[in-house]
């Protein structure tokens, strides 16, 4: 027998202690987001890297890891914690420092495909975001060792290991799918060439 669930309001969800920091709102219930393992986490933080960087030469908006975003899903509070936001300073203002979750549509999001996931979960929940407003999606796979970029009203573009991932929304940004995926001892090598 099935034991029916309490569905929380989005503003139950939002005044939940920190220790909840890690999950999601999903159909109104409090998901646990997925711990991420070596590889996700490896290559969150080359991304976290490369955008970053990429953010401070062009000044033009924030990436944050981790970072929890309220939209709606089919008519439903839906608050999802992505591996990676970016924002503009033109949808959120420099000097916007506040303790939330990201207040505005961003521009892009990245999801890392974890090892309990498959890449048609997360081409659905890339459509999810772009329904709800967000620009750009980044699907990572660390399997395939490839990036799917789904944009609004854009057939989704899959880069390879021999490809460099450009992207009219972040001008400027290159960054090759080969150093993405490259293991420590491959970039050592390459630093010393």
């Amino acid at each position: 027998m099935s034991r029916a669930v309490r569905k929380l309001s989005l503003a139950e969800f939002l005044e939940m202690p920190a220790s909840c920091d890690h999950t999601e709102l999903i159909n109104g219930e409090m998901i646990p987001k997925v711990s991420p393992k070596y590889k996700h986490a490896s290559i969150q933080g080359k991304l976290l890297c490369f955008l970053a960087d990429w953010c401070d030469r062009a000044q033009c908006g924030r990436v944050l890891p981790e970072w929890a975003i309220v939209l709606q899903r089919q008519g439903i509070d839906w608050v999802p914690v992505p591996d990676l936001t970016y924002v503009s300073y033109e949808r959120l203002p420099a000097n916007w420092e506040e303790d939330a979750p990201c207040p505005v549509l961003p521009e892009l999001v990245i999801e890392i495909i974890s090892p309990s996931q498959s890449f048609g979960e997360m081409t659905s929940k890339a459509m999810d975001y772009l329904q709800a407003g967000v620009s750009r999606v980044w699907v990572i796979d660390n399997q395939a060792q490839s990036v799917t970029v789904f944009g609004e009203k854009e057939i989704p573009q899959t880069f390879g290991v021999g490809d460099i991932i450009s992207d009219a929304l972040l001008p400027g940004l290159k960054v090759t799918v080969a150093e993405l995926f490259a293991k420590r001892g491959d970039r050592a090598n390459a630093d010393k060439s």
